[in-house]
């Protein structure tokens, strides 16, 4: 599999089920995401501005390529109310082939 179709596995937050699954339609529709996990609401503890902050989320596992990375990090971006959203590429080293093929074939634009 060449470098720019590795599979990733990106994970984001976002403030309630409603934007989670608005984001997740429009990441699978744009074929940026073959599939996306909307997870239960978890409640986050984190650092923002000198401040220790907590808040109910609900987080979103993002099955991508690394060639379809860009534009999906980009319409996480322009789509998201955070002012500096999580977003992370984790690199999916193994899985079932079948699987990952799926993936590849879901994100690619001329499918």
């Amino acid at each position: 599999m060449p470098a720019d179709a590795d599979i990733l596995l990106v994970l984001t937050n976002l403030p309630d089920r409603e934007a989670g699954q608005a984001l997740a339609r429009q990441l699978v529709e744009a074929r940026l995401a073959a599939c996306v996990n909307v997870l239960g609401s978890c409640s986050s503890v984190y650092r923002w501005q000198g401040a220790t902050e907590c808040a109910d989320e609900v987080p979103l596992l993002i099955k991508t390529t690394g060639a379809a990375y860009p534009a999906l990090e980009a319409a996480i971006l322009a789509a998201h109310p955070y002012e500096l959203p999580e977003i992370i590429a984790v690199p999916v080293t193994r899985g079932l082939p079948g699987y990952l093929q799926w993936v590849t074939g879901e994100t690619e634009s001329d499918a």
